[in-house]
């Protein structure tokens, strides 16, 4: 898998095309054997949300949906450019390397 939490990638498809956000966390789908990946402030759906007591009132809530791995891209922290990744070792540890720039990705 090439993508982590914490990076920063672009959706290349869909309704959200062209923006950017920052992974929240990944979810393997069970029915299909893709990864779906929740991007922060993208695709989000609203919840009518009854209230849990007096510390969580209720109210209509917005909630990120999973877009599939395919439909997002890796943006290089270095360029700033939509990338491939390609993995290597680098110093007894297998690092992601950028196909533009051919800059180390993990720090």
């Amino acid at each position: 898998m090439y993508l982590r939490k914490g990076d920063l990638v672009e959706v290349i498809s869909g309704e959200d095309r062209g923006r950017r956000g920052k992974i929240l966390r990944l979810k393997l789908d069970k029915d299909s054997g893709h990864y779906r990946v929740f991007v922060e402030g993208l695709n989000l759906a609203k919840k009518h949300q009854r209230a849990r007591g007096a510390g969580k009132p209720g109210g209509i809530v917005d909630l990120p949906n999973p877009f599939d791995v395919s439909n997002v891209a890796l943006l290089c922290p270095k360029c700033g450019k939509r990338s491939r990744v390609r993995r290597e070792p680098h110093d007894g540890r297998r690092v992601r390397i950028c196909r533009q720039c051919d800059e180390i990705i993990d720090a």
